[in-house]
């Protein structure tokens, strides 16, 4: 191989980012380099049975390429970020050993962020301040966030709790917003010059209209049934429950929204979630060496192709 980078891959929601990972697996196991598996750099593909609305690849979409981090985790169970990390760069150095070339894929850019960077050197969690954070309204958390970290207020969604009581707890315990202890992560990085990101790029148009037929086609494929049923099999803990679709679902089933409301509140708050992710994706399109698709341009299997002639059949 010309060069022992791996492809650490990220994009909006509903991009076509697993098509893609798929694909390039399939491309590079032809094309004579070596055999491809793919990592999950997801929040919520790790929980298990919370498939539908994760948009979980399905043994088919799939088409025989290893998959690891899916299905790790039950939903009552807390996953950080520094757990998934941990066995990320496991699962790395278990699929070079068989020479394998790993992929990473993943919507959840803060676990793109640490592949890339590494973590910063966060307080340890402390419960009691964190139920004292998750008493207050939601209105009161996001007041506070706006007033002490402005560029986390801007960077996390409103309805995204658990960030948001992380980032007030660092906050109180240090002095210091969590935005300007992350900056770690431009300052003394591990090497990380094994690993390219690849990165998706979408119009926002394009993007909403692909995430209204993929919410469509969940509700068709069963979201609601999956939902009650994790839902009055008292499976989901608090962080799973905070999964889209899956949220919007439970509001429902508590009374507290029709199902048609609860429908159309998944896609609405998909598409600021979207929205929100181009914050993360501006951010890393500033990493050196990345290479950005114009995923509109091409199909999965030709964006593959021409990441393989770039990456492995030419010198770096």
């Amino acid at each position: 191989m010309p060069t022992p980078r791996f492809p650490v891959i990220c994009g909006p929601t509903a991009g076509g980012k697993t098509a893609l990972a798929v694909e390039l697996a399939l491309a590079l196991e032809s094309a004579g380099p070596a055999r491809a598996e793919i990592i999950s750099a997801d929040a919520y593909l790790i929980y298990k049975g919370l498939d539908i609305g994760t948009g979980k690849p399905t043994e088919r979409e799939r088409k025989g390429v290893p998959h690891h981090l899916i299905d790790i985790a039950e939903p009552a169970e807390r996953f950080s970020v520094h757990q998934w990390l941990r066995a990320a760069e496991d699962a790395i150095e278990q699929i070079r050993s068989r020479g394998a070339i790993p992929i990473v894929v993943g919507g959840t850019h803060l676990y793109i962020q640490a592949m890339l960077a590494g973590l910063f050197d966060g307080p340890e969690p402390d419960e009691a301040l964190r139920e004292r954070l998750r008493a207050m309204s939601a209105p009161e958390r996001r007041s506070e966030l706006e007033r002490v970290d402005p560029a986390a207020a801007q960077r996390i969604h409103p309805s995204d709790h658990r960030r948001t009581v992380r980032a007030l707890e660092v906050f109180r315990q240090t002095g210091t917003p969590i935005t300007e202890l992350q900056t770690q992560w431009e300052r003394a990085q591990p090497d990380r010059s094994d690993r390219v990101l690849i990165g998706l790029d979408w119009a926002g148009e394009a993007i909403n209209r692909r995430i209204n037929a993929r919410v469509r086609g969940m509700i068709e494929r069963g979201l609601v049934e999956e939902a009650r049923a994790l839902w009055e099999g008292g499976r989901l803990g608090a962080q799973a429950g905070e999964a889209l679709g899956y949220k919007q679902l439970i509001e429902h089933f508590r009374g507290e929204a029709t199902l048609e409301d609860a429908i159309e509140r998944i896609k609405i708050e998909t598409r600021r979630f979207a929205k929100n992710q181009r914050t993360w994706l501006r951010r890393l399109r500033a990493t050196p060496d990345s290479v950005w698709l114009d995923a509109e341009s091409d199909t999965p299997q030709n964006h593959a192709q021409a990441i393989v002639n770039k990456l492995f059949m030419s010198p770096p």
